[in-house]
């Protein structure tokens, strides 16, 4: 019987697959499909402190215009007492999942300000998560802020919250940073549990007709999980904190490079929205086959050794194979 279990940021997982933020996961009979499917663990979608001021900001124009030309009432905006906020639901639906399910669940935030960083990762763990994952969404857009203030964000933000909450945190990064090893190293040295590599920024188009921006919302390639697993692959001897693959990630032998790399679990999302979460149960046979056949006992005996430190070659992850790839393409007449 193959050993399919991994440790991720202290957790015993089943097995290394786990599905991350999407629609089906903030679905509760789509989590439960998921882990009917063989899913190890769930990340909920992120919660946006942008989008909890937003949704405050209309109560309060909604409240306070209630009020408009009825003098007793100018002092007196209520708040409906059935009001069911966005955090309210997002707690909830953590709530339910907890109640329902046996896998472990991991919140999701996106903050804007160090309190509501605090705030909200406190009252995920008090609703039950058992990781929280800081989804660190942000574009360094201005010319004047150095790589160094950057990082500092990063750093800043995981310190403060480290204080106030007990359970695992993971970070998920870009993989926009000059030196991504020793940016993970000092998520490391500041109590980081885990990294997860790497986010994908949603690029926006312009629209040649009316000459206005547009977001553009595209699922994943496959080819850009080859960023994602060299990566890994460089830095997973040099730490000591789990480490998550994410995006890209359509078949079984993508899933098996990460963990060859050296990656604890791999994040699923596009294939499961485009096969459905049951695909999830292909890919775990999938991959105990392969095991089986390579006639490895577990997941943890594969796991990390292709990384840089185990191969005889290691600078084939860096430079050394530059020249002799580009000279490897020949054109097609």
């Amino acid at each position: 019987m193959i050993d399919l279990s991994t440790q991720y940021l202290g957790l015993k997982l089943k097995n290394p697959l786990v599905p991350s933020s999407s629609p089906l996961t903030g679905n509760l009979d789509d989590a439960k499909r998921l882990e009917d499917a063989g899913a190890a663990a769930i990340v909920l979608p992120s919660l946006f402190e942008e989008s909890l001021h937003y949704e405050q900001k209309q109560l309060e124009k909604y409240v306070y215009s209630q009020a408009l030309g009825n003098y007793e009432a100018e002092s007196f905006h209520p708040v409906p007492a059935d009001y069911n906020g966005e955090l309210d639901q997002y707690l909830e639906h953590l709530l339910q999942l907890k109640a329902s399910m046996e896998i472990p669940v991991i919140a999701s935030l996106n903050g804007v300000t160090d309190s509501g960083w605090i705030n909200y990762g406190r009252e995920m763990m008090q609703a039950g998560a058992d990781a929280l994952e800081l989804n660190v969404y942000y574009v360094a857009a201005d010319p004047e802020e150095t790589g160094e203030l950057v990082e500092h964000r990063y750093v800043h933000l995981l310190n403060q919250l480290r204080s106030h909450v007990t359970i695992p945190v993971t970070m998920k990064l870009s993989s926009q940073f000059s030196s991504v090893g020793n940016m993970v190293k000092k998520l490391q040295l500041f109590g980081a549990d885990g990294v997860v590599l790497f986010n994908r920024f949603y690029q926006p188009d312009i629209d040649l007709e009316t000459l206005s921006i547009s977001p553009q919302l595209e699922l994943s390639s496959a080819s850009e999980s080859l960023l994602r697993i060299r990566w890994i692959a460089l830095i997973r001897s040099r730490v000591e904190l789990s480490l998550a693959a994410t995006g890209g990630f359509h078949d079984v032998d993508s899933i098996i490079k990460a963990l060859l790399a050296g990656a604890d679990v791999v994040y699923l999302c596009s294939v499961l929205l485009e096969k459905g979460p049951a695909y999830c149960a292909e890919l775990l046979t999938q991959l105990e086959h392969w095991l089986n056949e390579h006639e490895y006992e577990s997941v943890q005996q594969m796991k990390g050794s292709v990384s840089q430190a185990c191969v005889i070659n290691p600078a084939v992850y860096e430079h050394s194979n530059y020249v002799d790839v580009i000279k490897s393409f020949h054109l097609k007449r």
